[in-house]
């Protein structure tokens, strides 16, 4: 008779967002702080259950509208990748599948489910051990950071933290701001306004700010995705990072 196969494991599947904004030129992230156990009290990303029938990216909006009040989600949204499932949660062996969502700043309207309170945070504090995540949370945040810096280089990805329309100033904070670095201003605008299929100047210039004027931009046609899809355009040449 043929060797029979185990039985495969059941566990739990869970969704986590990890949120990302730059908030008066610094990276932000969007955390809650837990209302039940585990981790009653503790911050942690805006996350839960996956229900049944539910497909994963569903499930992850679902959650970040109900903890935060985030109905409609900005900016780009794509999996970041799968952690567990064992020993990430007290309750048992649990696989959560992380998403990164890089995104304009915006409100978080509300705290709701098993979220008692939900504002942005800076990474950097994070990240130096001044707060600690629940979970595995601060591992997924590392990772979500590491990639956000990746996708800069190869994609125009930068943009999705701005609005439809910025100058290359404001997408510049950007870079900035994820790279954890200050950048020449002219060397890159020449590298940014001189990549085919990056930016689109759109003919029109700032007003109403302090300073001068100054053109603004939008993703150019290439790089523009379809409704309600992600940005999937690849930049070449990239936009590297300053290596020490």
């Amino acid at each position: 008779m043929p060797e029979s196969h185990p039985a495969p494991a059941c566990f739990p599947v869970t969704v986590d967002v990890v949120a990302l904004t730059v908030v008066d030129d610094v990276l932000n992230v969007l955390l809650v702080t837990r209302l039940i156990e585990p981790f009653r009290g503790r911050l942690a990303l805006p996350g839960g259950f996956v229900l049944p029938g539910e497909d994963l990216v569903t499930a992850a909006i679902r959650e970040l509208a109900e903890e935060t009040g985030v109905e409609q989600v900005p900016g780009h949204l794509e999996q970041l990748g799968s952690y567990g499932p064992r020993g990430r949660d007290p309750r048992g062996d649990v696989l959560t599948v992380a998403h990164l969502l890089l995104a304009p700043n915006f409100p978080v309207l509300s705290a709701g489910s098993d979220a008692e309170h939900a504002a942005w945070y800076p990474v950097g504090q994070v990240l130096d051990g001044e707060l600690e995540l629940a979970f595995d949370h601060g591992r997924m945040l590392a990772d979500a950071v590491e990639r956000a810096k990746s996708k800069l280089e190869y994609s125009p990805l930068g943009a999705a933290f701005c609005g439809d329309e910025f100058t290359v100033a404001q997408l510049r904070t950007v870079y900035e701001a994820v790279w954890g670095t200050r950048l020449d201003p002219r060397n890159f605008h020449r590298k940014a306004t001189g990549t085919p299929g990056f930016l689109e100047d759109t003919g029109r210039m700032t007003t109403g700010e302090t300073g001068r004027p100054a053109a603004l931009f939008r993703l150019a046609a290439a790089a523009r995705p379809a409704a309600g899809q992600p940005i999937r355009a690849v930049l070449n040449p990239p936009l590297m990072r300053p290596r020490d």
